[in-house]
């Protein structure tokens, strides 16, 4: 006979103990994996159960549901956008001359046409330029008053052709130095009223920083007093403000949904009345960071309501046709992980939630590359109510 030490009595009842537990939750995993009606369900299956939700007939009648069936659409690209200046019709306006401004009369918002004076400047280069036409003109006029006294002087035979020559040769030169010096001044601001009322007209001048075409100033970056270098000092800024830039981002799988030419809808500062624009560019380098392409479109402001640096939201109308199916906004709503879902109808009078890959926008509707298929019935009013009934 053998005898046991109690402590080997006591591990072996442990052993024994914790096989019957093992054994009978065994048992019960696998009852609870057979169906009513003896089948094996799988974990899916379980989910998919329990996503399904039945109502009363009073409920049904809230619900209203659209039988899915392939259909040709064309889409709406969406995307952000950014408003900036036309850059066709903006220019900064550069001091022609060096020297202290003196008088500032352009101001921001102020309505120009081209050739309004913006600003007037002391520059003892415009001084220069004065002196220099007022002596080209003097040359020019007693040069051709010689030539044309030698002229006559020839014409009598009391002046040898040599010299009649030589006289037409320096009235030439004196024209020319002085269209170099006409130019000059043009180039400076000087008006044409001016230039042709002569040397008269020139005296005690100012230089002149004219608006450069029609429109409107949007910035001035000089005050008075302040030393200009020619060619160098940015002075102010006009824009034609009646069409504006929208700078589009759009991502590179949207690309071919977008075309110079087709049109654009562009929402600002919260109106529900879009305003239409159209593209114009699209760009050949996409932005590395994220992966989106600049899509220019010109739109035009006549309410003044685009500004530069305004963000804005933008629909492209696709000129390409799709075909596929399409949903309700309404059907479409986001689960616990922010992933769009739809309501679906089944045999059994439920509706069960399936995951969806949603496309673009086309009006109210999405368009579904995944999850549904024609045939299905999707409900479109009532999702709500089927997303707080789920949850109670």
């Amino acid at each position: 006979m053998i005898t046991l030490h109690p402590r080997k009595i006591a591990g072996i009842a442990l052993l024994s103990f914790i096989g019957a537990t093992l054994l009978a939750c065994s048992d019960r995993a696998a009852a609870d994996s057979k169906s009513g009606d003896g089948t094996t369900r799988s974990a899916s299956d379980s989910t998919a159960q329990r996503a399904t939700l039945s109502l009363t007939a009073e409920q049904r009648q809230r619900i209203h549901l659209v039988t899915e069936e392939s259909v040709t659409f064309q889409p709406i690209v969406e995307a952000t956008a950014s408003v900036a200046f036309n850059g066709d019709r903006t220019t900064s306006v550069l001091s022609p001359v060096s020297g202290p401004a003196t008088r500032i009369v352009g101001l921001p918002g102020m309505v120009v046409t081209r050739g309004q004076p913006l600003a007037y400047v002391s520059s003892p280069d415009f001084a220069n330029a004065v002196a220099t036409y007022r002596k080209a003109q003097t040359a020019f006029k007693n040069a051709k008053r010689i030539a044309d006294r030698d002229s006559a002087l020839f014409q009598n035979d009391a002046l040898a052709r040599g010299e009649l020559e030589q006289a037409q040769s320096d009235a030439a030169a004196a024209e020319a130095d002085l269209e170099a010096a006409v130019q000059d001044l043009r180039a400076l601001g000087v008006e044409e009223s001016q230039l042709a009322g002569g040397a008269r007209a020139t005296t005690n001048m100012e230089a002149i920083i004219r608006a450069p075409l029609n429109g409107t100033v949007v910035e001035k970056l000089i005050s008075e007093g302040q030393l200009l270098q020619a060619g160098a000092t940015p002075c102010f800024t006009v824009t034609d403000l009646s069409t504006m830039w929208v700078m589009a981002n759009v991502f590179a799988n949207d690309l071919h949904d977008v075309a110079v030419g087709q049109t654009a809808d562009i929402f600002a500062g919260g109106s529900d009345k879009p305003i239409t624009g159209r593209v114009d560019y699209i760009a050949s380098l996409a932005d590395p960071g994220t992966n989106a392409v600049a899509v220019r479109i010109v739109a035009p402001n006549g309410s003044h309501l685009l500004r530069r640096d305004l963000f804005v939201r933008v629909e492209i109308k696709s000129n390409v046709p799709h075909r596929g199916l399409l949903v309700p906004v309404g059907s479409v709503l986001l689960d616990e992980q922010s992933l769009p879902f739809v309501f679906i109808a089944n045999k059994a009078g439920g509706y069960t939630r399936r995951r969806i890959t949603r496309g673009h926008r086309v009006g109210n509707q999405f368009e579904v590359t995944s999850g549904v298929v024609a045939g299905d019935q999707v409900v479109a009013e009532g999702a709500l109510f089927l997303q707080f009934a789920e949850s109670q």
